[in-house]
C-alpha cells in the first residue's frame, strides 16, 4: 500500500486556502508513487568506516570499524551481510582486499602494512554487493596518507611551477632529495621518466647540486588530452645501487575553473535571482577569489567575493536584451573574465533563505507570461523520502512559504518546483541541521596520569532529550603528541553520512562544516548546497522510471554454486556434487542438481585460507562430466573522486610522526627487540636453458638469469620461503622479493603477462605454478624501462591465465580458491599489572587502545579500562557511533600522561 504519512498540505503566505489530493488520477500522486516505488525496489546502502588514526606509517596497522546503513533513516543495514573493504595505491591497483561478515550493519578489521610499502597516497574503499548497482560515486572512499621511515634512506620533496608556450604547457619540477637526517644528497646522478595519463611524455638525466636540488622539465603537448601524472626518478646512490622516489603530478597548469550556479537552476529576465559561484584550480583544490559583474555596456552591477573554499554568492536582476560578465581576480593577481549564464525570458526561479534556525523560508517567482498559468508544487525530500508537499494556484508574480524544519530530519533536503504540467522547473538542495541527536558525557578517574598507569575511562549517552540511549561506537586512542591532526581534516561518521555519501563530486574537507559551529559556517554551508550536485536519482530517471538494472544481489552468506554439464555442455540433471575444504576446516556437503544442471552451496562460513575439492558424479556416478563455478566479476578500481586530497610531498607532511616512529625503532633496534631478515649467501643454479610453456617475457620465453620450473616447486609450503633458498642473488624480505644488485626496490611481480603488487608473491599457490623467470641483470631488465629497476620475478600459471581462480586436474573434480573471511584480529593492550608482562620491553604506541565494540547499557553507561604507555603527551579521545534510531555520534576528548 502506497504510504501518505508523509503527504502535508501547506498554505503558501500569499494565497491561504489549502486543499486535499484525493483523486487516483492525480498526476501528484502518480510522481509519489514513482518515488515510492525508488524507496521499495531500490532501498540505498551507506557505508562509513572510522580508522584508529588519520595518517600511518609503513610498518603500522591500520585498524577500523565499519557502520553499514540504510540511507534512508541512517539505521544499522540488515540488507547485506558481506562487506568487501580495499586498500588502493597511487597506481589505482588493489594492494589488498578483505571480504568481512557484517553482524547487525557492523563490521572490524585491519590492515598490517609491510616496512617495505613505499610511502604514498592510499585510499580505503568500502562497498556492499548491492552497492554495486548503483556506481562506485556512492562508495566510502577516504584518501589514507602512508609515510616510509625506517626503511627509507632518502627522503624528497617536489614543488611545481607553470608556463604556457603557444598550447603547449610547461612544466618545472623543482625536487630536492635529503637523507634521513636531512642532509642534502649532492652529486648524485638521477634518471627520470615522465609519464601523464600512463604515457611517456619525457625522459632524462641530471645530477643533485650542493643542496641536494635537481629540476626536472617537460612539455605537455596534449594537454586537451593528458591532465595528471607521475615523475619517476631513480637516484644512484652508490655503485649498482639506487633508489626510487615517485612523484605526483596534479597538473601541468596552474588554470582556475570558475562556475556559476543561479539558484534554482536559472535567472530570469526582470527576477531578481542569487547566484553562487565556485573556483577550483586544476589540482581540485578551491581557490580564493573576487571581482565585479558587469553588463554589456560595461556598467559596475555589483560585486563579489568568496566566503570559504572559492564560493560565495551576490544577487542579481537581469534585464532583457543584457549580458553579464564576471571580472575576476584571484589571489596572485591574475586575471579572468566569464561571460554568466544568460537569462531566460520565460521561466521560475527558487530562492531559499535557511538561516533561520526554525524555519526554511522559501519564495517562488515567475516570468509575468506564467502568472496565472495554473499551479506550481513544492515537493520537499531528505533521503529519498517525500516528507512535505504544497501546491497552490500562481494567481501573482510572486509565492511564499514557510516550512517547519522539524518535520526534516539532520541532513540534506532536495527542494524541486512543479509546473502546472508537472515538469520539474527549479531545484534546491539546502542543509537542516537539528541538535545533535546525541550527546555524550567521557570521564576518568583522573585528570593526569603517569606512565603505564590504569586509566578508568566511563561513558555516559544520552539523547536531545536527556535520556539514556543504547547504542554501538568505536574508540580510538592516541597519543595526539605524536600523532597530530586538525578535526576539519578528519573524515567523520557525521560528515560522511549526512553530508559526502549524497553528493556528487569531491567535497573539499567535508568536516569542516561539523566543527566550531557558527552561523558564518551554516552560510558556508548553504552555498555548498547552491555548488554541488545531487548524486541520487535524477528525475528524469523517476519520472520515465529509467531504473538502473539490478545485477549484483544483496549478499546474505558465503555461498558456492555452479552448473554441472556432459561434454557436450548440455546441463546434467540429477548430478551428485559434493565439496570438500582441503584445508581441515571439516566442511563437507553433498547436493544434487536440478534439471537446469545448477547446484547451490549457501550459509557458508570459511576464511581466505580455506581451498576446496569441487566433485561432481552424474547421478549413476559416471565422472565424465564438466563443473563450472559461478563467478562474480571483481569490482573495478576507478580514479577516486577524492584525488585531489592527494599529497604531493607524502612524507614532508608526516615529517613529526616520521621522526617519531623512527627514533623508536631505533630503541627497539638497540635493546634487541626488533625483528630482523637474515640474508641468505647466494646460491648459483647451474642447468640447461629451460623451456617455459606460455611465457609472457618480452625478451623471449626463457631468456632469463634464472629460470624455476614447476617440478622444482612441488614440495614448497609458501612461494616465498622457497624461492629464498632457490634463486640465486634474490632475498625475501616480509614476502617481497629484492634482487642483490637493487635492494632498495622491491623486484616487479608480473603473473601471466599482468603487473600486480609485490607482495603478491605471499598469496600464490606453488603447485599452481609452471615456471618463475628471474631478470636481474641489465641487458634482461631494459625491455621493462623503469619498471625493472629492481628486477623482475616473472610468474606463469599451469594454465598461463590469471582470471580463474578454480582448475580441473582430473575429470568431474576441480579445486576452488575463493576469498573467504578475513577475522579482524584482536589490539593488544598490555596489563601491567600482570606480573608476566615482560616490563623491559619499551612500550611505544602511537595507538594507545583501540575498541571497536562499546555498547552502552540501559542507562547508557559503557566502561573502559587500559594503560598509558611509556611517552608522555596528550592523549586524544575519539568516540563514534549510533543508537538504533540512527542518530549520530563523534565525540573528542583530550587529557594528560606526565
Amino acid at each position: 500500500m502506497r504510504r501518505f504519512h508523509f503527504l502535508i498540505l501547506a498554505v503558501f503566505i500569499c494565497s491561504a486556502y489549502s486543499f486535499s489530493i484525493k483523486t487516483d488520477d492525480d498526476p501528484l500522486n502518480k510522481i509519489i508513487a514513482k518515488i515510492d516505488k525508488i524507496l521499495n525496489e531500490y532501498p540505498q546502502e551507506k557505508v562509513h568506516i572510522h580508522t584508529d588514526k588519520p595518517y600511518y606509517v609503513a610498518g603500522d596497522t591500520i585498524w577500523f570499524k565499519a557502520y553499514i546503513v540504510n540511507a534512508r533513516q541512517n539505521r544499522l543495514s540488515g540488507l547485506s551481510q558481506i562487506l568487501y573493504v580495499d586498500l588502493i595505491n597511487e597506481k589505482d591497483s588493489l594492494e589488498k582486499k578483505l571480504r568481512l561478515p557484517v553482524i547487525s550493519g557492523l563490521a572490524l578489521g585491519d590492515f598490517t602494512l609491510l616496512d617495505s610499502l613505499p610511502e604514498g597516497n592510499y585510499r580505503l574503499r568500502a562497498y556492499t554487493n548491492w552497492m554495486r548497482n548503483f556506481g562506485e560515486e556512492y562508495y566510502f572512499n577516504k584518501t589514507i596518507r602512508i609515510g616510509s621511515s625506517y626503511t627509507n634512506q632518502v627522503f624528497s620533496t617536489v614543488s611545481y611551477t607553470y608556463s604556457t608556450v603557444g598550447t603547449n604547457e610547461e612544466v618545472s619540477a623543482n625536487i630536492e632529495y635529503t637523507d634521513n637526517q636531512g642532509q642534502p644528497i649532492s652529486g648524485k646522478e638521477v634518471r627520470y621518466v615522465v609519464e601523464l595519463d600512463n604515457r611517456n611524455v619525457a625522459h632524462g638525466k641530471g645530477t643533485t647540486d650542493s643542496e641536494g636540488k635537481l629540476v626536472v622539465r617537460f612539455i605537455n603537448k596534449q594537454p586537451f588530452l593528458l591532465k595528471a601524472g607521475k615523475i619517476t626518478t631513480t637516484l644512484e646512490m652508490a655503485s649498482n645501487r639506487f633508489k626510487k622516489k615517485t612523484f605526483v603530478i596534479k597538473s601541468t597548469n596552474s588554470q582556475v575553473d570558475v562556475q556559476f550556479f543561479p539558484e534554482g537552476g536559472q535567472l530570469i529576465n526582470g527576477i531578481r535571482g542569487r547566484v553562487a559561484f565556485k573556483a577550483v584550480g586544476s589540482d581540485g583544490l578551491s581557490r580564493p577569489l573576487s571581482g565585479t559583474i558587469t553588463d554589456n555596456e560595461n556598467k559596475v552591477i555589483t560585486d563579489f567575493k568568496s566566503l570559504h573554499a572559492g564560493m560565495g554568492t551576490f544577487l542579481l536582476t537581469p534585464d532583457a536584451g543584457k549580458t553579464y560578465t564576471a571580472k575576476i581576480t584571484f589571489d596572485d593577481g591574475s586575471q579572468k573574465s566569464i561571460t554568466l549564464p544568460a537569462a531566460l525570458s520565460s521561466g521560475y526561479s527558487l530562492i531559499v533563505n535557511n538561516s533561520d534556525k526554525d524555519e526554511m523560508n522559501i519564495r517562488i517567482s515567475a516570468s509575468p507570461d506564467l502568472v496565472g498559468s495554473g499551479s506550481v508544487t513544492l515537493i520537499a525530500q531528505a533521503n529519498e523520502e517525500v516528507l512535505f508537499v504544497a501546491r497552490n494556484t500562481l494567481n501573482k508574480s510572486t509565492i511564499a512559504a514557510s516550512i517547519p524544519k522539524n518535520r526534516f530530519p539532520t541532513g540534506i533536503v532536495r527542494l524541486t518546483v512543479f509546473s502546472a504540467t508537472y515538469v520539474p522547473v527549479a531545484e534546491r538542495l539546502l542543509f537542516v541541521r537539528h541538535a545533535p541527536a546525541l550527546k555524550m558525557d567521557i570521564k576518568n578517574d583522573k585528570t593526569t596520569y603517569a606512565q603505564r598507569e590504569k586509566v578508568n575511562m566511563s561513558i555516559a549517552v544520552k539523547d536531545s532529550l536527556d535520556k539514556p540511549v543504547q547504542g554501538v561506537f568505536s574508540v580510538a586512542i592516541v597519543n595526539e603528541t605524536k600523532v597530530p591532526s586538525k578535526e576539519e581534516d578528519e573524515t567523520t561518521i557525521l560528515s560522511d553520512l549526512l553530508l559526502s555519501s549524497d553528493l556528487k563530486g569531491y567535497i573539499e574537507k567535508p568536516n569542516y562544516y561539523f566543527t566550531e559551529l557558527t552561523d558564518t559556517k551554516d552560510q558556508q554551508l548553504d552555498i555548498l548546497m547552491m555548488t554541488q550536485g545531487w548524486s541520487r536519482f535524477t528525475w528524469q530517471s523517476t519520472m520515465s522510471e529509467a531504473f538502473p538494472p539490478i545485477p549484483f544481489k544483496p549478499e546474505k552468506s558465503l555461498s558456492i554454486s555452479g552448473i554441472v554439464t556432459n561434454y557436450g555442455k548440455k546441463p546434467v540433471e540429477g548430478s551428485k556434487v559434493m565439496i570438500l575444504a582441503s584445508n581441515g576446516s571439516g566442511i563437507i556437503l553433498n547436493t544434487v542438481t536440478g534439471a537446469d544442471g545448477r547446484f547451490n552451496f549457501d550459509n557458508l562460513q570459511f576464511n581466505d585460507s580455506t581451498r576446496f575439492v569441487v566433485q561432481a558424479r552424474t547421478s549413476k556416478n559416471k565422472k565424465n562430466v564438466d563443473i563450472k563455478i559461478d563467478q562474480v566479476p571483481g569490482q573495478l578500481v576507478t580514479k577516486s573522486k577524492n584525488s585531489p586530497d592527494v599529497e604531493i610531498n607524502v612524507n614532508a607532511t608526516l615529517l613529526s610522526y616520521l621522526k617519531v616512529r623512527r627514533a623508536e625503532s631505533d630503541e627497539l633496534r638497540k635493546k634487541g627487540f626488533l625483528r630482523r631478515n637474515i640474508l641468505l649467501d647466494e646460491v648459483v643454479i647451474s642447468e640447461k636453458k629451460a623451456t617455459v610453456k606460455n611465457s609472457s617475457n618480452l625478451n623471449g620465453a626463457g631468456n632469463a638469469d634464472a629460470v624455476i620450473l614447476a617440478d622444482r616447486l612441488q614440495n614448497c609450503v609458501s612461494l616465498d620461503q622457497c624461492l629464498q633458498s632457490l634463486l640465486a642473488g634474490v632475498i625475501i624480505q616480509g614476502g617481497i622479493a629484492y634482487s642483490t644488485r637493487s635492494m632498495g626496490t622491491p623486484m616487479q611481480l608480473i603473473l601471466d603477462g599482468m603487473y600486480v603488487e609485490p607482495d603478491y608473491l605471499t598469496s600464490l599457490i606453488p603447485q599452481e605454478i609452471e615456471s618463475i623467470e628471474v631478470l636481474r641483470t641489465i641487458g634482461n631488465t631494459a625491455i621493462y624501462g623503469s619498471r625493472g629497476g629492481g628486477g623482475v620475478l616473472l610468474i606463469t600459471t599451469k594454465r598461463g591465465d590469471s582470471s580463474y581462480s578454480y582448475r580441473s586436474f582430473a575429470p568431474g573434480i576441480i579445486t576452488y580458491n575463493p576469498q573467504g573471511y578475513t577475522i579482524g584480529r584482536q589490539f593488544y593492550s598490555p596489563n601491567y599489572r600482570n606480573p608476566k608482562i615482560n616490563a623491559a620491553i619499551p612500550d611505544l604506541r602511537s595507538t594507545i587502545l583501540w575498541v571497536p565494540n562499546v555498547i552502552t547499557d540501559s542507562l547508557g553507561k559503557a566502561t573502559i579500562n587500559y594503560f598509558t604507555a611509556d611517552d608522555p603527551g596528550e592523549y586524544k579521545v575519539t568516540v563514534e557511533g549510533m543508537d538504533t534510531n540512527g542518530g549520530l555520534l563523534r565525540q573528542i576528548y583530550r587529557f594528560i600522561v606526565n
